[in-house]
């Protein structure tokens, strides 16, 4: 089958569904999107790699990456690889002594679990076709993945870059990833 390569366009709270997130997907080049419904600790860990923080303590994500490459497994790819009844399915592609294994997981890991080992994240092109949301492409662009401001929560203008500081770390050793990648959001904007 065709494989077609996917970035993270976007990830921000649910509106239909309480409690929840929605991680975007979209062609790297193209317009479709898939959008995924994600649990808290799912977003949390996907916030903390797309942030390039460094907890306090390995989340579950960082403990198997400590893992596989304790063991000299290497993560190739992730295909998200069924679409059943509105539930996305996924395989890590891995590769240990020049041996391929396919593990199967949930999306929300393995896109974690991707990002940590920055490898690619594919899908078929069965599944955007059935599951795809065609956008319109306003204009090509080169910037990071979003995380929205519901996420963020940077409402941070009015503090000092000392106090922020001292939050970030705060936020940090409290192990609140989603309140410390807005701080650090927040510090980032007053330094460019």
């Amino acid at each position: 089958m065709n494989k077609i390569p996917l970035e993270i366009i976007t990830l921000t709270t649910s509106v239909t569904h309480n409690n929840s997130f929605v991680v975007v997907l979209g062609e790297s080049k193209g317009s479709r999107r898939l959008p995924i419904i994600i649990g808290g600790s799912e977003a949390q860990a996907i916030v903390v790699a797309m942030e390039n923080m460094t907890p306090g303590r390995p989340l579950t994500h960082d403990l198997l990456k400590n893992v596989m490459l304790t063991y000299d497994i290497v993560l190739k790819e992730v295909i998200i690889n069924r679409f059943v009844e509105g539930i996305f399915f996924s395989q890590l592609i891995c590769e240990r002594e020049g041996q391929e294994e396919v593990i199967d997981s949930r999306t929300s890991d393995a896109i974690a679990i991707a990002l940590r080992f920055n490898c690619p994240i594919y899908t078929y092109s069965s599944i955007i076709d059935t599951a795809g949301v065609e956008m319109e492409i306003l204009e090509e662009q080169e910037e990071a993945p979003e995380v929205s401001e519901d996420i963020a929560m940077s409402s941070y203008g009015f503090v000092s870059t000392e106090e922020l500081e001292k939050m970030l770390q705060e936020a940090l050793e409290s192990e609140d990833y989603e309140k410390a990648a807005a701080i650090r959001d927040e510090l980032d904007h007053r330094k460019s």
